[in-house]
């Protein structure tokens, strides 16, 4: 945990790894438990061991902050360019529990909206949106493909975005999921699911996204208090 933590986010990112040796005296450990762990690395695709070359890092996962509430493009705005290719779009009639989470009549039509979010030009994550039908129609006519729903939203309902419900849980690459992503079926995904109030206290987005567990991380910070 402690190697894989420097390989994404201290000095050993995109560089060398120090030598099995160094890594022994390190860390207190045998020959066969540092080279356990670089295997762990290694399936994870975040090192490469080349022979006479040595062990590398090869992989970057961006960082997403669970404190505010903000855009997948605001949230990684620092890291690159993200795109959204919009897959499915329109008016469907809800379940029971989608109603309730959105404050909506049962039966009443919603809109739902299905994108691919890349972070430069690499699939990171499969987002299903459900918004109610006033809010969501006008929405539909905005630029989806270069806008966040969350800065359009704000813009159509003439307030902030206040608030958000958030559950976060590891899930396995369905097989829909996985080829959207580009993953492998069954692999890890992060899955969040998150219902975003207006500042006025409704009810305004109910999202399910995965995230490609390889290329992203949350974090934030708790206090006791």
């Amino acid at each position: 945990d402690v190697l894989r933590r420097q390989v994404l986010y201290g000095d050993l990112r995109s560089g060398a790894l120090p030598a099995e040796a160094e890594l022994v005296r390190e860390f207190g450990a045998s020959r066969n438990t540092v080279r356990e762990a670089l295997a762990l690395l290694r399936a994870e695709g975040l090192i490469e061991r080349c022979p006479g070359v040595g062990t590398h890092a090869v992989a970057e996962k961006y960082p997403h902050g669970l404190e505010r509430l903000l855009g997948l493009a605001e949230t990684l705005r620092e890291h690159g360019e993200v795109a959204n290719e919009v897959r499915l779009t329109g008016l469907i009639t809800p379940s029971r529990e989608i109603s309730s989470r959105l404050g909506t009549p049962g039966g009443e039509p919603v809109v739902y909206i299905e994108r691919i979010r890349r972070l430069n030009g690499l699939p990171l994550s499969l987002d299903l949106t459900y918004i109610p039908r006033d809010l969501g129609e006008p929405l539909l006519a905005e630029d989806l493909v270069r806008n966040d729903i969350f800065v359009l939203l704000e813009r159509i309902a003439g307030q902030p975005l206040g608030r958000a419900e958030v559950m976060l849980e590891a899930v396995n690459a369905d097989p829909h999921s996985a080829a959207t992503l580009d993953a492998p079926r069954g692999a890890a995904l992060l899955m969040l699911e998150r219902l975003t109030h207006l500042s006025d206290g409704r009810p305004v987005d109910l999202e399910f996204i995965r995230f490609r567990g390889d290329r992203i991380t949350m974090s934030g910070s708790m206090s006791r208090a």
